[in-house]
């Protein structure tokens, strides 16, 4: 962060740097490639675009390797999973190791001496393994993870089936603390082989399949062992408590007891973060939840590189022309601006502001938007203590204060605007992550589907969609976008776990578009009223909105509707007004001699007339068009079948 001034983590986890040079920097979602692009000097012409540098992440140079590498970390730090190039890290940060690491075991709270233990005001956990350790806030807002990581290595096959074992073997640790566990215990030594060598055959693929470009120093330090050793990274993540990974609730469950044992002052707040991510959590460990599978790094090439995005968005452009203009479809997730990071969680209606002097505001909630609450701790008697300030009326800046309450929230709330606008929006991006199509999707594209369609006469038309977008059309001009949960039973809105509760979007006739919340609707209450009772008729039936995706699949389907066609058109021509093959071909006259079961040979008349052959063109799009008719009629059928079911 020396020289930035502006980083960016978006919602597909690529992230976008601004340096104080006017240079900047986008990362892909997956880390593997990179745009470099360089300030334009005050002597160019205003027309001169800027020089840009693309190139792959494990190759860059020498040039852009610092401000790549804090990128990098950055992306690491609020990411799922990292990625983790072995030619970017330095060799301080590298170690060598002669086991495969791929889980953490932590310890059980009636046996926790020594490894967990206060740090800075928080609480510290480390693993009983040495793989992991976690450390927890004063504030008990948020908790950060070190644990090691192998390095990213090339795409290939044994990487899922590592992915899979790893789960595997922490079931198997949850069986193997029961009382009878010695034979348990046997398996999961003879799985931890398995891994081993499948670790091994992958590194000598690796190694086969590209140059070697160690130096035969390395070889002769390692001798025999080379092939058993693995490279692995301490690689840091910071999480929110509200949206704590199922991966790390055990260990924080281990820190909030710890926490609550020492009886710490702890104001009502803190009480209930606590009820939150604590005795919650603790429960699981009466179901031995002590081992954690460890993330695992993004390989070094990406398998869908045309999901890459290479633009800079206008977010925090300060030219009035682009207020408003944002180039990047995709929701901020984390911004860094200037020592204050921030934080976005539209899934759970929470943001969070760092200010970096050790306070936090929140904002989640009925205050979500309209409210934030700054939590902090005071230095001498290390009481926390809460103010709240609205949105509608901040502070005006004290002199010599470190930062501007104004200033935060403000561009808080603009960030949260831009979110909302992109998740309202018909574009599915988030839907084309490159790392999460080539992995959960097997390269296929995940498109929603459109779940079904209303025509209200006099109204206007409405469309449900699979990922619980509703797009709204009226007839005098007024269109409408939201965000529902089709999935729960009553009619309400959204809960506290479901995305943009709450919130529409209105495009008026003239085009002017606006963000609306439920609470306040203004002169669009009769169209957001008529938008919130069709969806909660589908509500009511969920068979509309949740059996038709499951029962057709989309390639099923697609195959399924070509057959249709063909038997429909075949079925068309012989029982249209074409020309029969008597009338209009002749056949040969070898065919007559041979009286076997072989299809007749047809010949096509000498002479063949121009009006013979648009007419006959005229009635095959007639054709075309009365099969499309009878595909929409069964359709429509068929939805009223299962209506009346």
């Amino acid at each position: 962060m020396e020289t930035e001034s502006l980083m960016i983590l978006y919602e597909d986890n690529s992230v976008e740097v601004h340096s104080m040079d006017g240079s900047g920097l986008l990362l892909s979602p997956c880390g593997s490639e990179f745009l470099f692009e360089k300030a334009i000097p005050p002597s160019a012409h205003p027309m001169q675009p800027p020089e840009r540098v693309h190139q792959r992440t494990q190759f860059a140079i020498s040039l852009y390797r610092k401000q790549l590498l804090r990128a990098v970390d950055f992306r690491n730090q609020y990411s799922d999973r990292p990625y983790v190039p072995s030619n970017l890290i330095p060799p301080a940060r590298k170690n060598i190791l002669f086991t495969d690491v791929c889980e953490a075991k932590w310890p059980r709270p009636d046996a926790s001496s020594g490894l967990i233990c206060k740090h800075n005001g928080g609480v510290k956990v480390s693993s009983s393994d040495g793989h992991a350790c976690l450390f927890l806030s004063e504030l008990q807002k948020e908790f950060s993870v070190e644990f090691l990581c192998r390095v990213s290595q090339q795409l290939l096959p044994p990487l899922p089936l590592l992915e899979s074992s790893c789960k595997k073997s922490t079931k198997d640790w949850c069986a193997a603390s029961h009382p009878n566990s010695v034979s348990h215990q046997l398996q999961m030594e003879e799985k931890a082989h398995e891994r081993c060598r499948n670790a091994e055959n992958h590194t000598q693929v690796n190694k086969s399949e590209s140059p070697s470009s160690a130096p035969h120093e390395k070889d002769e330090i390692y001798g025999p062992f080379r092939h058993c050793s693995y490279e692995y990274c301490r690689v840091t993540q910071c999480w929110s408590v509200s949206s704590c990974p199922k991966e790390w609730k055990y260990p924080l469950s281990l820190a909030f007891m710890f926490y609550h044992a020492c009886g710490s002052n702890q104001s009502d707040e803190g009480s209930r973060d606590h009820r939150v991510g604590g005795p919650e959590i603790s429960l699981e460990c009466e179901d031995s939840r002590t081992v954690t599978c460890l993330p695992l790094a993004l390989p070094l090439s990406c398998e869908a590189p045309y999901f890459h995005s290479w633009t800079f968005s206008h977010l925090f452009s300060r030219r009035k022309e682009d207020i408003g203009c944002y180039s990047h479809s995709q929701p901020v997730k984390v911004v860094w601006s200037k020592g204050v990071l921030y934080k976005f969680f539209l899934g759970f209606k929470s943001i969070e502001i760092y200010s970096g002097d050790g306070s936090v505001f929140k904002s989640e909630a009925s205050f979500f938007g309209k409210y934030f609450i700054r939590c902090f701790v005071q230095e001498g008697t290390k009481r926390r203590e809460e103010r709240m300030y609205s949105v509608s009326s901040l502070p005006p800046d004290l002199p010599g204060s470190l930062y501007s309450v104004c200033g935060i929230i403000t561009q808080a709330i603009r960030v949260l605007q831009h979110n909302l606008e992109a998740l309202l929006s018909l574009t599915p991006s988030d839907s084309f992550c490159c790392w999460k199509v080539s992995f959960e999707a097997g390269g296929r594209e995940m498109v929603p589907v459109l779940l079904t369609e209303n025509i209200i006469p006099n109204v206007g038309r409405f469309f449900a969609y699979s990922d619980n977008k509703v797009h709204a059309v009226f007839y005098d001009g007024v269109v409408l976008n939201t965000v529902w949960d089709f999935s729960s039973y009553c009619g309400k809105s959204q809960g506290r776990e479901d995305v943009n509760s709450g919130w529409f979007k209105v495009t008026s006739p003239e085009g002017t578009q606006q963000l609306l919340q439920i609470d306040h609707p203004g002169l669009y209450e009769r169209y957001i009223r008529i938008v919130v009772e069709w969806c909660t008729s589908l509500n009511k039936d969920r068979a509309v909105c949740i059996a038709i995706p499951q029962t057709l699949p989309e390639a099923c389907w697609s195959v399924a509707a070509e057959l249709e066609k063909i038997k429909r058109f075949n079925f068309l021509v012989e029982h249209s007004n074409i020309p029969s093959k008597a009338s209009t071909v002749k056949k040969s006259p070898s065919s007559n001699t041979h009286g076997q079961n072989h299809p007749e040979e047809i010949i096509l008349p000498e002479k063949i007339n121009k009006n013979n052959i648009a007419e006959t063109l005229e009635k095959t799009s007639k054709v075309i068009n009365d099969i499309d008719c009878l595909l929409a009629s069964s359709a429509k059928r068929s939805a009223a079948k299962q209506k009346s079911f």
